[in-house]
């Protein structure tokens, strides 16, 4: 994971940092803590001595003590004891009943489900290798994301299912094949575009990039699962947005297409 400056660069200034030592911070501040077997640290609503780094101060679904990392076997294992979940990266959730889950070295964010739909960060940045100079990483190249080659008709008939996903819509859906072929018809008359046609080209791309290996969202149907295709379609267009191979310019293409079409 990527990780923020102001943590990542922790290790580098203080000399009591080494490898194992863990950073965590919150709005209401930050502390470094010394890697030492059996040693807790908790963070919640609470101040001292409930915990050692304050979190959501001000909103009462936040436990006092809502979570503690303690070190043992060389790692920092997270644990949830609050009422409510803790989210990590890619979704995970963590009730009470979940077992500990150690940190990878580097930055890993802990979001705390607090009232309505706040959520309150925790940042967290353990050391793994000693300051020999500049990290190479720092002037690598940067990877660009994974964009997936698709067709003309292809690309023009996903732009049209998934404009919701291209202007980031918080509960996104695809547009319906009715209103999707008429607008298709109305961008490409001579195509004779219609949801059989529409449907071939979603069913190709999905096809793609399943036998890529390279996307985790489930794309096709197998014999023996129900998942829908409303899910199989939201799956594909969320891995074409996220992967940047459709992006909001799209939209601003289609907008003057449909303005040249009425003028």
């Amino acid at each position: 994971m990527s990780r923020p400056p102001s943590l990542a660069r922790l290790h580098e200034t203080d000399p009591r940092s080494r490898p194992g030592t863990l950073h965590a911070r919150s709005l209401a501040g930050g502390i470094q803590v010394v890697p030492e077997p059996g040693r807790t640290v908790r963070f919640g609503r609470g101040g001292k001595p409930d915990t050692q780094l304050r979190v959501g101060a001000d909103d009462t679904r936040v436990s006092r003590r809502h979570g503690e990392l303690t070190y043992q076997d060389r790692s920092w294992w997270l644990r949830n004891t609050g009422q409510q979940l803790l989210r990590l990266p890619r979704g995970q959730l963590m009730h009470t009943s979940t077992e500990p889950v150690p940190l990878t070295a580097g930055y890993t964010p802990v979001f705390v489900r607090g009232s309505g739909y706040r959520e309150h960060l925790v940042e967290l940045y353990v050391t793994d290798y000693d300051n020999n100079g500049p990290d190479p990483k720092e002037t690598a190249l940067t990877v660009p994301p994974k964009r997936w080659p698709l067709h003309d008709d292809e690309r023009l008939a996903l732009i049209i299912l998934g404009q919701e996903y291209l202007r980031y819509a918080a509960e996104p859906r695809p547009l319906v094949y009715r209103r999707a072929v008429a607008q298709l018809r109305v961008l490409e008359p001579e195509f004779g575009w219609s949801k059989r046609k529409i449907e071939d080209r979603v069913a190709a791309v999905r096809r793609r990039l399943h036998e890529s290996g390279s996307v985790r969202a489930k794309l096709m149907r197998a014999e023996d699962d129900d998942a829908c295709d409303a899910t199989l379609m939201d799956n594909l267009l969320r891995e074409l947005v996220d992967s940047t191979t459709l992006v909001p310019p799209d939209l601003d293409e289609l907008d003057r297409a449909f303005d040249d079409l009425e003028s």
